[in-house]
């Protein structure tokens, strides 16, 4: 009995897919790539932010201090911008060492300076003209940005 069932087994196809849902399988496929393509070429279904201008640009240079501590200037004419304080900032600080890193490995020196930028949609960005590296710091959240933000107020010192 089990021989006659393997043997009507084998003339029908022996278990493989009906071709209707292979073919249904590939048109669908098909269609994806075809919808997918004409998305990207006509733009239709996709998101664009409107460009923002820079409302204010920093030149900046970050030195350590003996007290552990980060001395933040101008890079145009050595002014103190900001100070954080020792042991504070992890963010900054973090993301001062992912840039210094990639400036190491890239085997760029440190004469170019960093530079923070406000935009006019509100977000912050810090940009390493030396390695085109370019961190948009709200993507941290508020409170990360909130740190950098502080550099703006002259002359300010991080709690």
């Amino acid at each position: 009995m089990a021989m006659a069932v393997n043997e009507a087994m084998a003339r029908r196809g022996g278990g493989d897919l009906p071709r209707a849902v292979v073919g249904g399988a590939l048109g669908l496929a098909l269609f994806s790539l075809l919808a997918a393509g004409a998305g990207r070429l006509s733009d239709v279904g996709t998101v664009h932010m409107p460009a923002a201008r820079a409302v204010e640009a920093l030149s900046l240079r970050f030195y350590d201090e003996p007290d552990g501590g980060v001395a933040v200037r101008d890079a145009r004419d050595g002014a103190l911008v900001y100070t954080v304080a020792p042991g504070t900032n992890g963010f900054i600080r973090g993301a001062l060492r992912g840039l210094v890193r990639e400036r190491k490995l890239s085997g760029v020196g440190d004469a170019t300076p960093f530079t923070l930028t406000r935009w006019s949609d509100g977000r912050m960005s810090m940009a390493d003209a030396a390695t085109g590296r370019n961190i948009d710091l709200d993507a941290f959240g508020p409170t990360n940005a909130q740190a950098f933000a502080q550099m703006f107020g002259k002359g300010g010192a991080a709690r």
